[in-house]
């Protein structure tokens, strides 16, 4: 947690501390955050259930309203309830190179196995314990005479290097236009007869066959001086586009030398980009731009 505070008062750092809370108010790491300015809450766990709990810390995090919830040295299972609430938000890390030694006793394990190395791994928290989306690892050389103990020194090193880095990559990833791309590639990769084809250097996203495809999402990152990294996408006419753009301007806008010719720009670059809401547009954009032969057979199976 000390790591994670002061990497945050750090020039150009992309994630401030809004809260520091714990189920142990005795917790030193509460005393440092309280001597920094950072706002704490601590309530113990003790008498209550697990899920009464969890609704407690849930609250607490709520009102601070975090973009993350990053995990340092909180070793309590969470409820499913309470990790579903913070999907994709919440990161932990994990004293082993994972998928090896989830769970305790990662160095004696590490020991045990004769392993060169061991390490530490930051991940995505889902239901099952140390199993998400790994987001980043360090590997740390296990020397001879190691023991549990002064393996988890080095370890303890590694973590305080790498967590904060990865946090400061995870917080910042949807300013970074190649993350987008590749966010934007998976969903159109699902939708039938999609090829890559570039527009004017841009990356875009193209219906039919190589020769006649029709562009249908074109990748615009901060043109012409605009501060969006945006979607082109195709909408049904200026009377939409203008009701879109004046009703959710943060979301929406005129894309230059573009929206005369019916592309709409959706940004990209927030926080709390609805990724399904993105899918539904790209599926709409496709319909618009594909040839009849493809929008039958998807009006076909939709209506079997």
């Amino acid at each position: 947690m000390a790591a994670l505070l002061y990497a945050s008062r750090l020039d150009g750092s992309p994630f401030e501390i809004v809260l520091v809370a714990s189920n142990n108010p005795e917790a030193p790491g509460l005393a440092l955050a309280e001597a920094e300015g950072v706002p704490t809450w601590a309530r113990s766990h003790s008498g209550l259930a697990r899920a009464d709990f969890d609704q407690l810390l849930h609250d607490a995090l709520a009102a601070a309203r975090p973009d993350a919830v990053a995990l340092a040295g909180y070793m309590r299972l969470l409820t499913p309830d309470f990790v579903a609430r913070w999907a994709g938000r919440l990161l932990n890390i994990h004293p082993s190179l994972l998928p090896l030694y989830p769970g305790l006793d990662t160095h004696a394990r590490a020991l045990e196995a004769g392993d060169a190395q061991a390490g530490c791994t930051v991940h995505l928290v889902t239901e099952e314990v140390d199993s998400g989306e790994i987001l980043g690892q360090v590997a740390v050389a296990i020397r001879p005479g190691d023991t549990p103990e002064t393996l988890a020194s080095r370890v303890r090193l590694a973590e305080h290097q790498l967590y904060p880095a990865t946090l400061r990559a995870y917080v910042a990833r949807h300013q970074d236009a190649d993350w987008i791309e590749a966010q934007i590639d998976a969903l159109a990769a699902a939708l039938p007869a999609v090829i890559r084809k570039s527009n004017h250097g841009s990356p875009g996203w193209a219906v039919g066959s190589e020769k006649t495809a029709k562009h249908f999402a074109i990748l615009a990152d901060r043109h012409h001086g605009s501060d969006a990294i945006g979607l082109l996408l195709r909408a049904s006419g200026p009377d939409e586009m203008t009701g879109l753009i004046e009703a959710h301007p943060e979301l929406y806008y005129w894309p230059k030398y573009y929206g005369a010719s019916g592309w709409l720009g959706l940004r990209l670059n927030r926080p709390d980009t609805d990724w399904d809401a993105v899918r539904g547009w790209l599926e709409r954009s496709w319909q618009s731009s594909a040839p009849a032969r493809l929008t039958r057979l998807i009006r076909a199976a939709e209506e079997f």
